[in-house]
């Protein structure tokens, strides 16, 4: 079925929020917490992240460069899936390069992708280290780890920034919805 029929249909566009910061800033709570609102209004809405990923699709990629690129390439296209078929997609990855979420961009139309920059300090993420993962890093137990063995270029332009250290979990939940709710509208 064309994806502006299933768009009438759905009563609103489809789209995809590409979620982009440093383990630990809040991405992927974040975007559950917007999936659940944006349901509630009726927005046909999937999350995907990286851990998701990595369990499946993407279990054969390693943190080279080269395979965190593949690794993105291959979310952007499983978003794009998502995407034709008329849902919002909310996809938290780290995305560390610019060049790499440059090639994610370049897989949507450009009405269609939204690059969002979630803020946070290494301070702060370090602190909140839901996973202990900066912890093994600092202890060179985890290599390549975004933030500590390997980098982390904020974007240079990203169509929108929250900053999750400095305004809590509702605030950016009410403030990305809001955004979401107008950009959708059929």
């Amino acid at each position: 079925m064309p994806r502006d029929v299933i768009e009438r249909m759905n009563g609103h566009k489809g789209g995809v929020v590409w979620f982009t910061g440093l383990p630990g800033s809040g991405k992927t709570t974040l975007a559950n917490e917007v999936e659940k609102e944006m349901i509630q209004c009726g927005i046909r809405c999937v999350v995907i992240d990286g851990d998701c990923l990595r369990k499946g699709l993407n279990k054969d990629l390693g943190f080279s460069e080269a395979h965190r690129i593949e690794n993105l390439r291959r979310a952007a296209e499983v978003a794009l899936m998502f995407v034709e078929a008329g849902f919002l997609v909310l996809a938290a990855f780290i995305s560390p390069s610019e060049s790499g979420r440059m090639t994610v961009r370049q897989c949507f139309h450009r009405e269609d992708y939204t690059e969002l920059y979630i803020k946070c300090s290494l301070t702060e993420c370090k602190q909140r280290d839901p996973k202990g993962m900066y912890r093994l890093a600092e202890a060179g137990e985890l290599p390549n780890f975004t933030g500590i063995s390997a980098p982390y270029e904020p974007p240079v332009q990203p169509d929108f920034v929250l900053d999750t250290e400095k305004f809590d979990l509702q605030h950016c939940t009410e403030t990305l919805t809001h955004y979401l709710r107008l950009k959708l509208k059929n």
